[in-house]
Formats: C-alpha cells, sequence, structure tokens
C-alpha cells in the first residue's frame, strides 16, 4: 500500500503534521500486517464475541503519556483500516510529542477496534522507544556542535529489519547497513581466512572489483587499524575502542599521512556519545536503540464520543 493510499483512506479532521517522507512512509505491506494480526487473533476474538458487540459503534485514542518521537502509527493505522475501522493521524512518524497529546484516533465497530487495538499499541511503542532514543544520542551530539551521524546497525531483532530501519530514520539517525548484499566491511572473522602475507593485495582487490563502495574494515586494536588504513581501507570500524584510544589512533594516522574515517562501534551509547564525538570520530556506529524501552502510549476505547473505557 502506498503513502497516498493511506492518505486517502485516513479521515478526520486533522491532517497529518509533516509531509510524505522516508519516516512516514509504510515500512511493511498489508500481508505483513495481517500476519501479526494473525498471530494475536488466529480464531476470532473469544471476548469480543462472546460479548455480543457485533455492530456496536466505537471510538479510540492513541495518546503519548510522555514526551516522545512517534514512529509506527501509519502501520497502526493501517492494522485498524484492515479490520474495517476509519483513522486520523495526527502525529506521524518522526513527529515529536509531548504528554497527552493524541497520535492516532480510530472509528469504526466495536470487535474491529477491539481485535487491532494491542497488536497497534504494542508496534507503535516499540518503535517510538527506537525512535527516540535514537533522537536522544542525535540531539546531544547537536546541541553540543557536533554535525556527525549516527549510523545504527543490524542487529535489530531478526524479522523486524524494515520496522526497525523506520525507526532509525525517524529518530533522526541513519542505518549503518540494511543488509550484508550492500556493503564491503571485512570482519576480523573474514581476515581469519586470508593469508596476512595477502591482506594489502586482497584490500586492492576487493577495492577495484567494486568501486562504488567503500571499504570498511573491522579493527580491534591501534596497530591492526594502522595496518588497515596502509592496506587500503577507506572506514576503520573501531571495536571497543575508548574515545582516549580513538584520539590516539587520530594522531598516529595523521602522522603517517593516512586519513580513514573512523567509526567506533561497541558500546556506543547517550552516556560516551559526545565523549567520541570529541575524541575525533567520523560518525558513530551504535545498535544502543533498538534496546530501549518502548514508550508509553495510552488508549482510549469505548462508544463514541464518550470514551468511558481506557487499556494500557
Amino acid at each position: 500500500m502506498s503513502n497516498s493510499d493511506t492518505k486517502a483512506q485516513t479521515t478526520g479532521t486533522h491532517a497529518p503534521l509533516a509531509p510524505v517522507g522516508a519516516a512516514t512512509w509504510p515500512s511493511c505491506d498489508d500481508a505483513a500486517l495481517l500476519a501479526l494480526l494473525r498471530e494475536d487473533v488466529p480464531f476470532g476474538d473469544l471476548t469480543t464475541s462472546a460479548l455480543g458487540l457485533a455492530g456496536r459503534a466505537a471510538e479510540a485514542t492513541f495518546s503519548a503519556r510522555g514526551a516522545m518521537v512517534v514512529c509506527g502509527v501509519e502501520e497502526s493505522a493501517r492494522l485498524f483500516q484492515l479490520c474495517g475501522a476509519s483513522c486520523s493521524i495526527l502525529r506521524p512518524s518522526g513527529a515529536s510529542a509531548a504528554a497527552g497529546d493524541i497520535l492516532l484516533t480510530v472509528a469504526g465497530e466495536a470487535p474491529a477496534l477491539l481485535m487491532a487495538w494491542k497488536t497497534a499499541q504494542t508496534l507503535c511503542e516499540a518503535l517510538s522507544g527506537i525512535a527516540s532514543a535514537a533522537r536522544q544520542i542525535v540531539d546531544a551530539l547537536h546541541d553540543a556542535g557536533f554535525d556527525l551521524p549516527l549510523a545504527c546497525t543490524r542487529k535489530n531483532f531478526p524479522g523486524t529489519r524494515a520496522l526497525a530501519a523506520k525507526a532509525v530514520r525517524s529518530g533522526g539517525a541513519v542505518m549503518h547497513r540494511l543488509g550484508l548484499s550492500e556493503t564491503l566491511l571485512v570482519f576480523p572473522e573474514h581476515r581469519a581466512f586470508i593469508d596476512p602475507v595477502q591482506l594489502a593485495g586482497t584490500i586492492a582487490r576487493l577495492k577495484r572489483q567494486q568501486p562504488e563502495k567503500r571499504l570498511v574494515v573491522e579493527v580491534g586494536t591501534a596497530d591492526e587499524a594502522l595496518a588497515m588504513a596502509m592496506a587500503g581501507a577507506d572506514v576503520l570500524q573501531l571495536e571497543r575502542f575508548s574515545p582516549e584510544q580513538l584520539s590516539g589512533l587520530r594522531a598516529s594516522l595523521s602522522s603517517s599521512g593516512l586519513h580513514p574515517l573512523l567509526a567506533p562501534a561497541g558500546g556506543v551509547t547517550l552516556a560516551n556519545a559526545l565523549a567520541y564525538a570529541r575524541a575525533g570520530a567520523d560518525f558513530l556506529v551504535s545498535s544502543a536503540p533498538y534496546f530501549a524501552p518502548p514508550a508509553d502510549i495510552r488508549v482510549r476505547i469505548g462508544p463514541p464520543s464518550l470514551q468511558p473505557g481506557s487499556a494500557r
């Protein structure tokens, strides 16, 4: 489903607060969303059916319980639409929300809202948590005067790459690599199969074979970093380097006339991001946002204009 389809099916008096962009583009198709619903409702909603709520009109609102960067509201809206409800998005992915801000409103029959509610809420909370954590690091860097990117790794929970990438973008970060097919990143595990005598020639061959790609090499010591820079690495991914080690390496490389990009990785968090920036990192590589707590979103469901019930 395209974003224009989403806008066409969004109803209500409130227009989205941001233009169409990478953050608001749907990250998965209807088949993937239906699979999420099927996991939660494999044989129908027993409680709703037993209560005889078919045909009862209902409304729902999603609102922020605290400050957050919103993500996943488009997918949440589509989940409701697939169950037969209509939605209005008030805070699209990438937007900031304060406590009490309404993110999404939904209208339809009670069974539709009750069927999609928990899957939609959980998805939006998880993605907003990632986006909020990424934004914290990005804002900390920018507020201190640094304009280096935060690149989030592919260390997301398997099967959620598209959603994780959307959350990262919504938080103002970029993806480090979306998969093994798009980048040249030589790990020590790769080098274990290469004769050290042939390493420089192998690096040169990789650059000739893939001239449009930057060659990234992960290193664990300053000696490895210097050797890989001399072999022609464009980017050195510094695994578990401290900020002080990074600063020392930068000086050593410069004195040798070598200027690869330096990217600390492994253990990069909000707590040390500024220290790495001050040490001379060109960009930061982190998986920390994926492990952030979910954002807290309040869902209220009830009859039209009344909504006496609330759900957490």
